[in-house]
């Protein structure tokens, strides 16, 4: 029992050694993505790295308050059958 409780630990050691916190950097020899279309100079790797505005869109729709009673909606029909 206490062979497995230590293959457990060793394991989940590991794996905790796995991640890397260092900054990600380009690969030796290695090319940056084609550079978009109308854009003059290629992208930084800080600018690939950033989300653009798709990826993480802002909420532009403010949250109710009060509860409100629905308006009739046609299309919400019974099941058929």
């Amino acid at each position: 029992m206490t062979r497995l409780r230590a293959l457990v630990l060793l394991a989940g050691l590991g794996l905790a050694a796995c991640g890397s916190q260092q900054d990600l950097k380009q690969a030796a020899g290695q090319p940056l993505p084609p550079t978009p279309f109308a854009r003059n100079e290629p992208e930084t790797s800080a600018e690939l790295l950033e989300p653009n505005t798709q990826a993480v869109p802002t909420r532009n729709v403010e949250l109710r308050q009060r509860s409100e009673e629905r308006e009739d909606d046609p299309f919400d029909l019974p099941p058929e059958g």
